[in-house]
């Protein structure tokens, strides 16, 4: 390819919207033009860049012996309906309808359809496994669409569904998606973890996130240094509280605090670590008529250690939060504990709440905690003396730096990343609901076991540039690169020794098959050089006819400090190296 014959665009200052770096160098190296909010044209550089993610991904999922298929992007209402997610999907949803009022939708995944296909075309057991995959273009209509390609509203996405007999060939097909997720992202050529989700209202343990690692995430992922353990901040869990709760050594004490309302001020005030103090959270859930009108309420009391923060999603899986729960009003809580917030805890309420203590506070001895009266905390408090044993005790916090790993081999740590790629055994959720099953070897109609598996194709080069770029612009991995080498001749409209040298290389490497580029735009060296360095090119090769009299040639690759020199007869062979390297 010739950069003449190509269409190359950059811009020396980011649109003011750009709120992250791979929404700014995107738009910058000319990969993605703006059409409207979270919609974007990708434009011929970054094409490149999603057809190289998207072979990469085909390939593999082909090795893995899954079976591609297209499905429609406007889908009938009748489908989702069967599945209630026509109702309990939000505005997130695009409803639309055709000429004769009918209902549709634009889709962000494609369980029904793919469900659909199953029930008519998979009758028998026989006909199992299969997996049905496809790559296509995704719409969810984001309240605030931002970042560019991290999170816009159309998008395209790699989403497979496999459909087996039974869970344990369920189970089965999903370590081959694992595996072959694997195989994907270690193509990629970046820095990744594969961490343990949460399943959600399915249950389960078979869920996990692929992450690609960097500071700018906005996902925290915990992970130990010394172990396998990986999980997100949803699914991950600290050890638990080892050995018997320490004895009491401190009578209980109504200690004055004006105008300390959070357990960092009291501790301060008190000068006693932030983990002797236990915070007040409450929360409320409410049970509903026909017409979905409240009948009653109930007030629950979460208590935490002051230096930890509550997991909603651990919340939601505690009995009687199970279905939904919401924070309390503040009239329900001045009702329930006599005072504001601030101030709460679970001595001296004044009327009874259900109470979960978060094991970690189970475990403590002479804590601190709100008295239920402005300016006042309790401390010296204890279990069994001072309050009765709680009687429901549950994991409900964030882990934090440094908590011992579950596995026991180690302490925790956490970083960011960014989700690009989930895998996630379904069960029969779909399949049930839709009432598509299969002839088993019993001669009865079975559910089909379902799993389905998801790669964010269009926001995988914006993780990849989050990862690798510096102060000049975006630094990309081969694999996955607009082009894996550029060739920088100067002066190669003056001279013809610089024009001879510079296509006879560019002739070579595309015979060897290497992703080659010839920059003949005829552009200064320090704008030639700023363009490629802003694209990201990893590998460049300079000519020019000072090199070319001592017969060299100047290589760089995007992270070096500086140039290398090369023979002009071992050019090719050098790339090359560099590119098995």
């Amino acid at each position: 390819m010739k950069a003449s014959q190509f269409f190359i665009s950059t811009l020396k200052e980011a649109p003011a919207d750009a709120e992250v770096v791979s929404h700014r160098l995107m738009t910058r190296a000319g990969m993605i033009k703006k059409l409207g909010a979270g919609i974007y044209s990708y434009m011929p550089m970054g094409l490149r860049v999603i057809q190289k993610v998207e072979r990469i991904v085909r390939e593999e999922m082909n090795r893995s012996g899954a079976v591609e298929l297209t499905m429609p992007v406007v889908q009938p209402a009748e489908l989702w309906q069967e599945t209630g997610r026509f109702e309990k999907m939000g505005p997130e949803l695009l409803r639309i309808q055709d000429r004769h009022g009918r209902d549709f939708i634009v889709q962000p995944t494609s369980e029904e359809v793919v469900t659909d296909i199953a029930r008519q075309e998979l009758r028998s057991h026989k006909q199992l496994p299969k997996n049905f995959y496809q790559i296509q273009t995704k719409f969810r209509d984001e309240r605030r669409p931002r970042f560019g390609l991290m999170r816009g509203r159309e998008f395209i996405m790699k989403d497979a569904y496999s459909f087996d007999r039974d869970e344990a060939a369920a189970k089965s097909s999903y370590q081959v998606m694992a595996a072959a997720y694997r195989r994907i992202f270690d193509r990629f050529g970046l820095r990744y973890r594969a961490v343990a989700a949460d399943s959600g209202a399915i249950g389960g343990d078979l869920s996990e996130e692929f992450q690609v690692i960097a500071a700018t995430g906005e996902d925290a992922i915990v992970y130990c240094p010394d172990s396998d353990y990986a999980a997100n901040m949803e699914k991950a869990e600290a050890l638990a509280p080892a050995g018997p709760r320490p004895g009491a050594t401190n009578a209980m004490m109504k200690t004055p605090t004006p105008g300390k309302s959070t357990c960092a001020d009291v501790a301060e005030l008190l000068g006693v670590p932030l983990a002797s103090t236990v915070k007040s959270l409450v929360l409320a859930t409410d049970e509903r008529n026909e017409a979905g009108e409240v009948k009653r309420s109930q007030v629950w009391l979460l208590l935490l250690r002051g230096d930890h923060d509550m997991n909603e999603v651990k919340v939601s899986k505690v009995p009687g939060l199970d279905a939904s729960f919401r924070f309390a009003t503040v009239p329900e809580i001045e009702a329930h504990f006599g005072s504001k917030p601030g101030y709460l805890g679970p001595i001296g309420m004044k009327q009874p709440v259900k109470l979960v203590a978060d094991r970690e506070v189970a475990a403590m001895a002479d804590w601190i905690c709100g008295a239920n009266e402005v300016d006042f905390h309790f401390a010296g408090v204890n279990w069994g003396r001072d309050l009765p044993e709680p009687e429901l005790v549950a994991d409900i916090r964030n882990v934090v730096e440094g908590d011992a790993s579950p596995d026991g081999r180690g302490r925790l740590a956490i970083e960011r990343g960014i989700e690009v790629g989930h895998v996630f055994y379904l069960g029969t959720k779909y399949s049930r609901a839709m009432n598509a099953t299969f002839l088993a070897e019993d001669g009865k109609p079975a559910p089909f076991e379902m799993g389905c598996y998801g790669i964010g194709i269009t926001r995988l080069p914006a993780a990849a540039i989050e990862q690798n770029h510096d102060e000049r612009g975006i630094i990309w991995p081969d694999a996955i690169a607009p082009f894996t080498v550029v060739i920088c001749p100067i002066g190669m409209d003056r001279s013809a020794e610089v024009k001879a040298a510079a296509e006879q290389l560019h002739e070579q490497l595309l015979a060897a098959g290497v992703d080659v580029l010839l920059d003949d735009r005829g552009e200064r060296p320090g704008a030639m050089f700023a363009d490629w360095e802003l694209i990201g090119v990893p590998h460049r090769v300079t000519i020019g006819d000072k090199g070319l009299k001592d017969g060299q040639v100047e290589y760089q690759h995007r992270r070096d400090a500086v140039a290398t020199k090369v023979a002009l007869a071992e050019a090719m062979t050098f790339v090359k190296g560099r590119l098995a390297a």
